[in-house]
């Protein structure tokens, strides 16, 4: 599932062809995606400037003039791709649709994006701006940890004194907004710290050391275009490049990267999900 360099660099590259332009037509092509599409979709979206784009964790709102805006989920598959008259670029010609296209957005200055979603796990819907954080979707999430609400004491005062490993702990949306797998364990390599830790067992100042580590690695990957092992995408149809740059995640029985170890990346279990990490230089 894309995580928040994915979806980050997805709104950057839909924020210049849409931002300040209306959608002059729209073409809703099944009746759901995860969930059933809101009522009257189509009419709701027609005709209405776009304000803005956000990213709250793993979500793109698009800020309507009606006061509503247009929540986009990218599920496991989704990609949102962009294609016509894209203005600064040479990118001209309109894609034909194919078969897993489900949503499409012709905007006034020519460009389309097509919201693409092979195994539909994908969401849309129509909220008021104003109240977007009561949506059930993001009522609950923690703070961005690219915002200025994260640093060295709000994640300590989420973390201490639970009895949990690390890793689940920050792959918990409400402790901090926007990890997945992928980068909490790039995160917790870079920092040294075991995965298998216990929150309770970690020092103060190793969990607050953990916020800049989290922005780095994050930064990063927005730069690179995000992680694209299987379905990720960016809106004109490039791969990111931050896979390449792995030091743990996906790397099992290969040699850690970091300098003087002589360990080897281990993959382990939690939760379901497999655990990549050192357990020489991770303590």
């Amino acid at each position: 599932m894309p995580e928040l360099p994915e979806v980050e660099t997805v709104r950057r590259g839909l924020e210049p062809v849409m931002a300040g332009q209306k959608i002059v037509a729209t073409e809703i092509r099944r009746p759901d995606l995860r969930w059933p599409f809101p009522e009257r979709m189509r009419e709701r979206l027609e005709g209405l400037r776009v304000l803005r784009l956000r990213r709250r964790s793993k979500y793109i709102l698009v800020d309507l003039e009606s006061g509503e805006s247009l929540l986009v989920h990218l599920g496991m598959s989704g990609r949102m791709i962009v294609s016509g008259d894209v203005t600064g670029s040479f990118q001209h010609d309109l894609l034909p649709l194919q078969k897993h296209d489900h949503v499409v957005l012709d905007m006034e200055q020519g460009a389309r994006i097509v919201f693409n979603d092979a195994r539909r796990f994908g969401a849309m819907d129509l909220l008021e701006t104003a109240r977007d954080e009561a949506h059930p979707l993001l009522a609950e999430l923690g703070p961005e940890p690219l915002g200025n609400s994260f640093d060295g004491p709000t994640l300590l005062a989420a973390l201490q004194g639970r009895r949990s490993p690390v890793k689940a702990a920050l792959l918990d949306q409400k402790t901090v907004a926007g990890l997945g797998n992928i980068y909490v364990c790039e995160v917790l390599h870079r920092a040294g710290l075991s995965p298998l830790r216990r929150c309770d067992r970690i020092a103060s100042a190793r969990i607050e050391a953990l916020v800049p580590v989290i922005r780095q690695v994050l930064q990063e990957a927005i730069a690179a275009g995000g992680s694209s092992l299987r379905d990720h995408r960016q809106t004109n149809g490039d791969l990111g490049y931050f896979q390449h740059g792995f030091r743990a995640y996906g790397r099992e029985g290969e040699p850690c990267p970091s300098e003087g170890c002589g360990g080897r990346i281990r993959r382990v279990s939690q939760s379901g999900r497999s655990t990549f990490y050192c357990p020489d230089c991770q303590r």
